[in-house]
């Protein structure tokens, strides 16, 4: 059997060679933007030593960037835990039958996903200090993650119900036939087979609220967050591009590490949700056969 595939047509011996010299362009264009960022930075004198001897001192990274990373951690991993619940109840029922609640559910998140994140997070630092009696070392933290979770929940009401939606109508509609109500279908069919189909879209979207964590240190909010607090390292040390730089690295390796997991949690659900080898032959054990009355026919 031929294993071509019938979706791409293996390249000719012209196409090899074109495609080698598009890689070969494609690396040297990256290489001469690689060393132009060199280049700029060294004329600027931003290699030096003396810019970088901070970040071989343990006190700099106890003081300022673990501190700041705890926080970034921390408001990131509260807007996780609770945006992803709120997405998931606002993408279902935008799902709903009934139009009382389709209506309003779609009303909320098409409003916030139209409102500027960090514009969420300084309504909340604003709401909190005149509203609430919450303490205002605490307010920072309230902002940053309420703001967060409001965007970031709007948006994986999208991602929710696009991936229910893509499933095929046979699904629901088999589990319908067979008595089970809407709810039972969502909850017990269609979700469980769409988690797999939105996890990259998930996990593309935690990695913004990762990111966006960076914006509840500015302005009025005033939340201690990674670049905020590598601020003060800058103010001593003058190495503003070397400590951009250093924080960058980390929020890559942050990222790294979330999509790793994602990646393994995704092999996991899909391990799990394999049907059975069939059972026979030199891998197993043998099927047993039931007699049947066409057997006793093809004896006679």
């Amino acid at each position: 059997m031929s294993t071509q595939s019938v979706l791409y047509d293996a390249p000719g011996p012209k196409a090899k060679v074109r495609n080698a010299v598009y890689s070969v362009i494609f690396v040297l264009v990256l290489l001469a933007a690689a060393w132009f960022v060199y280049d700029g930075f060294a004329q600027k004198g931003q290699w030096a030593a003396a810019l970088w001897t901070p970040f071989t001192e343990g006190s700099t990274w106890t003081q300022f960037l673990l501190p700041g990373l705890v926080n970034t951690l921390q408001a990131a991993a509260l807007s996780i835990v609770i945006a992803l619940p709120v997405g998931a109840l606002l993408g279902i029922a935008r799902l709903s039958d009934h139009k009382w609640i389709r209506v309003p559910a779609s009303v909320v998140v098409e409003f916030f996903r139209a409102i500027p994140v960090l514009m969420l997070m300084v309504f909340a630092a604003t709401f909190y200090s005149y509203y609430t009696g919450i303490s205002s070392d605490a307010r920072p933290l309230f902002a940053a993650v309420t703001g967060l979770v409001l965007y970031n929940g709007s948006v994986l009401a999208e991602v929710f119900r696009a991936g229910i939606l893509a499933l095929p109508k046979g699904q629901g509609e088999a589990a319908s036939a067979l008595g089970l109500r809407k709810s039972q279908v969502l909850v017990s069919i269609l979700l469980p087979q769409a988690v797999t189909l939105m996890l990259p879209a998930i996990v593309s979207q935690l990695v913004v609220v990762l990111k966006d964590t960076a914006l509840a240190g500015q302005l009025t909010i005033g939340y201690t967050e990674l670049i905020r607090t590598s601020g003060t390292i800058t103010a001593n040390f003058h190495n503003t591009i070397p400590t951009l730089i250093v924080v960058a690295l980390i929020y890559i390796a942050l990222n790294l590490l979330l999509s790793a997991f994602a990646s393994w949690l995704e092999r996991r659900l899909s391990r799990r949700r394999k049907a059975p080898r069939a059972t026979g032959g030199a891998g197993g054990p043998a099927v047993p056969h039931i007699a049947t009355d066409l057997d006793t026919g093809r004896a006679a």
